[in-house]
């Protein structure tokens, strides 16, 4: 039930989602923008939009006039009834500063998208934009078997078995002696259900593939075309391409080989060099092992021709998966979310992965101690990409790189369980007590571009003040 109550939760809210929206409609709400509401959050699996309030915080109630008589909303009810086959349900309540009127779109059916005039619609952070092709096919998808249970491999014998798969490997990784016979390690990969028995043979999963295969181009091409690549440029650009590898190990089985190779072909960080007199690497290899396996971990499994991309510029490197983040990038500190929870559980099982929601931490602390700029989170139309960068003076960096150094500080810090301050900030970027009013530029400009609040339970001086994320 959906009371005033409720109604001050979703106020205070920092940020819309995927299943909540604001419209503030004071005096009517256009027809065919409610049937895109409705259409966009059924697909996410259903919400809330709320009219009669202010959409960016601090949000307000300011009333509504739209579908105001009882007769009116019974008839938009009825029409979206008629016109999507979904029943959604309207509350009205009467706040001290107006009427708001919420209507609760419930969930699509399983497997099946809505859609408006030929268009399938979805909800990105607070846009409505067209469906990508690969989050439709996730959509009809649902309701068959699991990608990972799917068989890679059928009617295998049991040394087909052994020889497909780097089952020496895995048993290392989980630091369990290798049994003393081949029934032992079938039993050991039939209880974990990466394999099953059939009286025609054994079936292979394509979970068993993609992270055990000695060679996954031994399965099939679309497992083959799985494998990470990296690409080595000679210059900040695509133009001249050094090296160009794709990969063909499993991802458990290969990854430490996959992780000491991008590293060796890093630059080295002359800044860190100096300082502690012995060669460094550009990047920490602790925030590349963290990046590769978060994105071999949360790519889209079912998008097809699309692998994950580990690039090496000389001033960068980029590693991007196919698929999009369920959650918002400005959120990856705090919050943890995967679309693979059991390809994330082995991985964390086989010592790939680490607790949860701990990797872009990793990153961002490691990118701070090698004096780095902060790293990036971008999400494109079907890619999610994270960018290292080479080391920059504070002078040299530019006004988005500092804010967004600041804005990760602040996390960092918070889910530390600590506060920034300008003194911290100032440590971050390596820069002398001489750089207070700098900093708290940047900590300005951060507060305006919304990131960044002032902790006012700890005091009102500017001197001594210290800052939260915009979502604490």
């Amino acid at each position: 039930m959906i009371t005033l109550d409720t109604l001050q939760r979703w106020l205070e809210a920092p940020t819309e989602t995927e299943r909540l929206e604001f419209k503030r409609a004071q005096r009517q709400f256009n027809w065919s923008d409610l049937m895109r509401n409705c259409v966009a959050l059924a697909n996410e699996g259903g919400g809330h939009l709320v009219l009669g309030v202010t959409d960016t915080p601090p949000r307000q109630v300011v009333g509504t006039q739209a579908f105001a008589s009882p007769a009116e909303l019974n008839k938009t009810k009825l029409s979206i009834v008629n016109k999507l086959n979904i029943r959604v349900e309207a509350t009205e309540l009467e706040h001290p500063d107006g009427r708001v009127l919420i209507f609760e779109i419930p969930s699509r059916p399983i497997g099946q998208a809505l859609e408006l005039d030929g268009a399938y619609l979805m909800r990105a952070g607070e846009s409505i934009v067209p469906m990508t092709p690969d989050h439709l096919k996730r959509i009809f998808a649902e309701g068959q078997p699991d990608w990972f249970e799917q068989a890679a491999q059928t009617d295998a014998s049991a040394d087909e078995v052994i020889a497909l798969l780097d089952t020496q490997k895995y048993f290392e990784l989980l630091n369990q002696p290798y049994p003393t016979n081949r029934e032992g390690v079938l039993a050991k990969l039939r209880g974990e259900a990466l394999i099953a028995h059939s009286p025609q043979g054994w079936t292979i999963s394509n979970l068993a593939a993609i992270l055990l295969a000695k060679k996954l181009d031994a399965f099939s091409p679309a497992l083959a075309r799985k494998a990470p690549r990296v690409v080595i440029y000679e210059g900040a650009d695509k133009l001249d391409p050094r090296t160009d590898m794709p990969g063909n190990r499993g991802y458990a089985v290969g990854f430490e080989a996959l992780v000491d190779f991008v590293h060796s072909a890093a630059p080295k960080n002359r800044f860190v060099e100096q300082v502690v007199r012995e060669e460094v690497k550009m990047f920490p290899k602790q925030a590349l092992r963290e990046l590769i396996a978060n994105a071999l971990v949360h790519q889209d499994y079912l998008a097809t021709g699309a692998s994950v991309m580990i690039e090496l510029y000389t001033d960068r490197v980029e590693i991007s998966n196919p698929g999009l983040p369920p959650i918002p990038v400005e959120r990856f500190i705090d919050e943890y979310r995967s679309c693979n929870e059991r390809v994330a559980g082995l991985m964390r099982r086989l010592g790939i992965c680490e607790e949860r929601g701990s990797g872009v931490d990793k990153v961002v602390h490691a990118a701070e101690v090698f004096q780095l700029p902060a790293p990036d989170f971008r999400v494109g139309e079907t890619r999610t990409t994270a960018i290292l960068f080479a080391h920059q003076d504070f002078s040299d960096m530019s006004k988005e790189d500092r804010v967004r150094a600041c804005y990760q500080h602040c996390c960092l810090k918070y889910v530390s369980n600590q506060r920034m301050t300008n003194q911290s900030l100032r440590e971050r970027f390596g820069v002398p007590q001489s750089k207070v009013a700098t900093v708290s530029l940047v900590i300005g400009a951060a507060k305006d571009a919304g990131l960044i609040k002032a902790d006012a339970s700890e005091t009102t001086s500017t001197r001594y003040a210290r800052y939260l994320p915009f979502w604490a």
